[in-house]
């Protein structure tokens, strides 16, 4: 009989990696089963940092893989009336991620009955996807006015986040990383940080395949929000899908047939109807 160390010594599972599921998974490949293949989400959202507040940028392609969904959706979404959030990667986590985390600060702007800190809804949200370890696929870009002044930060679907003048997210983040890097100075003026995050989200649309169609922008300064939707279209659609209408006299007429309707309607009048002035049209 086995004694309980033996039995332990038995059962323990060796150390270092352990490729089981590896070779589970290549033999049911050889048995015909097809493995599935991730898809590939493409975005590209930016923001900056100017001297009387933030400016949030996203481009407006959503994919299924390699299909275009949506032409014109929207990325930038509404947290509270000074906070607001770009958000890459599944459509349905970072709706409904900023959905519930809009809700909750609403409730404690309620309870507080005190305006709606950024730094609030960042610790919210990074809670949230650390919890999930990453599954919930909701890479952001959270910016925002308040009491302390602008603030913009990131927020990776694992839960990590950073707090900088500029940030991108997204497939196209590279592309519209380079732009900033080159271009950004301190204390711009709103119009600068419009025309520098319009030019960033540019390139994501024009160099990155997942990203494209129009350019979203969300200036949030001490005065309010700014919410404007489609503010540059570098993709004007250049033909239309409806064809020109044909000529008269295009088409050769075989034969025509003419119906006079003197011939099939009749008028008739009563008594009643020639005294009061009426008539009565009889089509029987």
């Amino acid at each position: 009989a086995q004694t309980m160390e033996e039995r332990a010594m038995a059962t323990e599972r060796p150390h270092g990696f352990d490729f089981d599921l590896c070779n589970r998974n290549a033999w049911l490949e050889k048995q015909g089963l097809k493995q599935l293949k991730p898809w590939s989400t493409g975005t590209t959202i930016a923001g900056v940092v100017f001297k009387d507040g933030v400016v949030l940028g996203a481009d407006t392609r959503s994919t299924a893989g390699e299909t275009v969904a949506d032409k014109n959706c929207e990325k930038i979404h509404y947290i509270a009336p000074n906070i607001y959030c770009c958000g890459a990667g599944t459509a349905a986590d970072t709706e409904n991620v900023t959905g519930m985390i809009s809700s909750q600060l609403e409730l404690h702007k309620f309870r507080t009955g005190r305006e709606s800190r950024v730094v609030t809804a960042l610790t919210l949200l990074k809670s949230h996807l650390f919890r999930y370890q990453g599954y919930v696929s909701a890479a952001l870009v959270l910016g925002g006015f308040d009491c302390k002044g602008p603030h913009l930060f990131t927020v990776f679907p694992h839960g990590s986040t950073d707090s900088l003048p500029f940030c991108t997210m997204g497939s196209g983040s590279l592309n519209a990383m380079a732009v900033y890097e080159q271009s950004y100075k301190e204390d711009m003026t709103k119009e600068e940080a419009m025309e520098l995050t319009k030019r960033a989200i540019r390139a994501g649309i024009f160099n990155d395949l997942g990203s494209g169609s129009n350019v979203d922008l969300c200036v949030i300064t001490a005065d309010g929000v700014e919410y404007m939707r489609n503010m540059d279209m570098p993709n004007p659609r250049t033909f239309t899908a409806v064809p020109a209408p044909f000529k008269v006299g295009s088409t050769t007429v075989l034969k025509h047939k003419v119906l006079p309707l003197e011939q099939s309607v009749t008028i008739t009048t009563t008594e009643e109807e020639e005294q009061g002035g009426g008539e009565s049209m009889d089509t029987s």
